[in-house]
């Protein structure tokens, strides 16, 4: 006798109980509908990952167990179904060391088996991830230390063993699933993307449903929380580790796999998208949820004519349609034509609304209020960046006035260096290619060109004009400014960011690496002077293994440097 299980791939709201509830119960029933008998969600659906303080709150947690309960009885009418939900669970013990009228809250990361209206049982996350953007250890202790045994239960002869994330990067929790009995490991799974994760995260799931002989089924998360992003992918292996069902990327899904009596699973296998369109899909995603779930009613973005604002654009108009996209470009007098042209060009490509607002007069009035005080002195930095600021004031003005957000579009290589002025291009709500350096920056608009899109006059073709691409990168703040003129080769700054920031080498193994020893001290040292830059910046999408955000925190006093 075979068993059928559904995938729940869905994208739920941090905090949303009711609408995260409501999805579930709509997946059970579908579920139901097409035969399962067994549905997974992915971890902590209930609520949405990462909770975090939330957790914190006695109501929070009252209200993800009411809400289980709720679940529970709703989906009791599926007659033969079980559900598994990932959720937060609170036990309490007594005595506390302060007070013995107290209880001390135990908190775990679980999953819990729900039929028949009852919850069957709840199994609490074994290893707790602490690195990267996870911080689990500071809200659950792990089920292992409370001394939980296995889970596993049976579904028509079949017996299924629980394992949530991390638990099946590691040997333990899924060979303790396999000596209580389990015949299929599943797999509760809120795991952010970077670029590679997905063909790691199915290596590393093969090689544990090797070691111990058990196919093992993959329910994923998908959607946009703040700066992470969930890119779905679930998927299914044999016992020998071959992906026998994938789903599709960046999109909820509910997958349906067939156990045979032998318990060897077959579905259908999605081929996963070449790696620019999984890092577009990515950013596209991170705009969208931020922007909705936010409940905001627009973006704004102030477009250059430049590289950097011409991807946010584009991306934007992906994201949420060109109707809630609208771009104001803010010549100075140092601004070419070929630039405004440019951006006129692609705002009318897109079909988006394109303002210019010249600067000239607000900047001209800063350097006559400042001229006495600047009197001898030469141009420099501070003239560049009030440019910028009465930027940013502008598009903040029109933020406040009409509820859009200001879409930063500040790159990765520029986040590092500090090549960007506070409360100016820094201004903004929320900046989408914050982890994008500058050479992804352009393989992206390249590939984007290529990607056969539909445009305002309803002709196919590329929406970035090449001239965008191809121009040398400015600032545009002084006479024939380049970004060279203070950086690096962006191909050589990029790669020595790679190195220093991401893969944690030291100056001396970079230089080893063969970089000129000049450019290596210049952009670690821009590195380390800009942390108090980068503190204030705006959130953005992470799509590497480590962005600046959660996964860096450096102290913004130190004196190390190596």
């Amino acid at each position: 006798m075979s068993v059928k299980v559904a995938l729940a791939q869905i994208n739920v709201t941090v905090g949303d109980l009711a609408g995260n509830a409501s999805k579930i119960i709509e997946y059970g029933r579908r579920a139901h509908a097409q035969g399962a008998r067994l549905l997974l969600t992915p971890e902590l659906s209930l609520c949405g990952y990462p909770p975090e303080d939330l957790l914190l709150r006695p109501a929070f947690m009252e209200a993800c167990a009411a809400s289980l309960r709720l679940i529970a009885e709703e989906l009791a009418a599926c007659e033969g179904l079980h559900v598994v939900v990932g959720h937060p669970h609170q036990m309490d013990d007594g005595g506390d060391l302060r007070s013995k009228s107290l209880s001390v809250p135990r908190r775990f990361n679980a999953a819990s088996v729900l039929a028949g209206g009852q919850v069957l049982h709840t199994y609490c996350k074994r290893e707790l991830p602490n690195y990267q953007v996870f911080d689990e250890r500071r809200y659950f202790i792990s089920g292992r230390d409370a001394g939980q045994a296995a889970v596993v239960f049976e579904i028509d002869g079949l017996r299924f063993g629980l394992t949530i994330c991390e638990d099946a990067w590691f040997e333990e929790p899924a060979r303790a699933a396999r000596a209580a009995g389990a015949q299929v490991l599943c797999v509760l799974n809120a795991s952010p993307f970077h670029l590679g994760k997905v063909a790691e995260r199915e290596q590393r799931m093969a090689q544990r449903a090797r070691d111990v002989g058990l196919p093992l089924l993959y329910a994923h998360l998908v959607g946009g929380q703040d700066e992470v992003v969930f890119d779905g992918a679930s998927f299914a292996l044999d016992a020998q580790g071959r992906v026998v069902a994938r789903a599709p990327m960046f999109e909820e899904d509910l997958t349906l796999i067939e156990l045979g009596a032998d318990a060897c699973p077959r579905g259908q296998v999605v081929p996963l998208p070449e790696l620019e369109a999984q890092c577009w899909a990515a950013l596209v995603t991170g705009v969208r949820d931020y922007i909705g779930k936010n409940g905001f009613p627009g973006a704004i973005i102030g477009l250059s004519g430049g590289i950097d604002s011409a991807l946010v654009l584009a991306v934007a108009v992906d994201a949420l349609g060109a109707d809630r996209v609208r771009t104001v470009m803010m010549p100075s007098p140092y601004t070419a034509d070929i630039s405004w042209i440019d951006a006129r060009d692609m705002a009318e490509r897109l079909g988006v609304r394109y303002d210019e607002k010249s600067i000239t007069p607000m900047f001209e009035a800063f350097t006559q209020s400042l001229a006495g005080e600047f009197a001898g002195l030469p141009l420099d930095a501070t003239e560049e960046n009030i440019q910028a600021r009465v930027r940013g004031t502008l598009l903040m003005a029109l933020s406040n006035k009409f509820g859009a957000i200001v879409l930063t579009t500040g790159n990765k290589s520029e986040m590092a260096t500090g090549y960007c002025t506070l409360y100016g291009d820094m201004a903004g709500g929320f900046a989408v290619i914050k982890d994008v350096a500058k050479t992804l920056v352009f393989r992206l608009a390249r590939w984007k060109n290529e990607q056969p899109t539909r445009r305002a006059d309803g002709t196919l073709g590329p929406v970035i004009p090449e001239r965008i691409i191809t121009r040398p990168p400015s600032a545009e703040l002084r006479p024939d400014q380049k970004d060279q003129d203070s950086l690096p080769p962006y191909e050589v700054l990029d790669a020595i960011l790679a190195r220093y920031m991401e893969e944690d080498q030291s100056i001396a193994e970079i230089v080893a690496a063969g970089f000129a020893a000049a450019d290596v001290e210049r952009v670690t040292r821009l590195i380390k002077i800009n942390e108090y830059k980068r503190r204030q910046a705006p959130i953005g999408i992470r799509i590497t293994h480590r962005a600046f955000g959660r996964d860096w925190r450096y102290p913004i006093t130190s004196k190390f440097r190596a």
